[in-house]
């Protein structure tokens, strides 16, 4: 996809959320569920229209993400909320990392393997829209509160962009690795 001007924001639904080591369900519905290892900022306190220099101000720390993703769903419309949010779709953790363990969040290495093999494989200083340009970016918008989560993008190798295409399937288990963070293992089951 072409490289937008200003960050693609959407919504996921909490009842997507799951944690580590929670089987992910692959929905009947798709023939194209899409695994996306994504480094993420948990905010620490209400904030609305925050300078990007005051960023470090409104986080309380890292997390890992799987932006688990229905590509028919998601691309049939313009609006990708309901693609993303399917039940399990939001895998976080294992843990939430405090700022201070992070010295620099843009130089973290990303990783996401299935069944051992490395489909995606990337750094955070590689992010399009840094931190920074998030935390502005979004709260210009909407206000952010004390516990919301920003995914900040993914790096290339998503099912959806290999050739050929590599859809999820039932009994497969994807691991994401960030550095300092850890890893989210989550197994895939069939609907």
């Amino acid at each position: 996809m072409a490289v937008q001007k200003v960050p693609t924001v959407f919504m996921k639904l909490a009842s997507s959320v799951v944690g580590p080591d929670t089987p992910v369900v692959l929905p009947r519905i798709s023939s194209q569920p899409d695994y996306e290892a994504e480094f993420a900022v948990v905010i620490s306190r209400p904030g609305y229209q925050i300078s990007a220099s005051d960023w470090q101000q409104y986080v309380f720390g890292y997390t890992i993400v799987n932006d688990v993703s229905a590509r028919d769903i998601q691309l049939a419309t313009s609006q990708w909320t309901l693609g993303k949010s399917f039940p399990t779709f939001s895998p976080i953790g294992p843990a939430i990392v405090t700022a201070d363990e992070v010295p620099d969040p843009h130089a973290l290495d990303i990783s996401l393997t299935i069944n051992g093999e490395t489909l995606q494989s990337s750094n955070t200083r590689d992010l399009i829209f840094k931190v920074p340009t998030l935390i502005e970016h979004i709260s210009s918008l909407t206000p952010l509160e004390a516990g919301d989560i920003i995914s900040t993008g993914t790096p290339e190798g998503v099912g959806l962009g290999r050739t050929p295409q590599r859809w999820l399937k039932p009994n497969e288990e994807m691991i994401v690795t960030i550095e300092r963070l850890g890893s989210l293992r989550n197994p895939t089951v069939a609907e």
